[in-house]
């Protein structure tokens, strides 16, 4: 199953034959489609190199701890405007 991201890429590099055979009539409708399924195997890979180089560097980082920090302290105050 393809992703839609790789769905999308496949409509943006296909979209100037879709438009020329839908909108404009200057081409063939077969051959847009063809164009189309010929751009998702091709978006495909194209996308899954950066996902592919993304994966192996998250792989090698090692995972960050938080620090402890010191203890939260709570402020006090004592009103000494008022006797007790």
């Amino acid at each position: 199953m393809f992703r839609y991201s790789t769905l999308l890429a496949a409509l943006v590099m296909a979209s100037p034959s879709l438009w020329g055979a839908f909108v404009a009539g200057t081409l063939d409708q077969t051959d847009a489609l063809i164009r189309l399924l010929i751009a998702v195997p091709v978006a495909a890979v194209l996308l899954a190199i950066p996902r592919a180089a993304y994966a192996r560097y998250a792989r090698t980082i090692p995972a960050r701890e938080i620090p402890a920090g010191p203890p939260v302290l709570q402020a006090t105050t004592t009103r000494v405007d008022r006797d007790r």
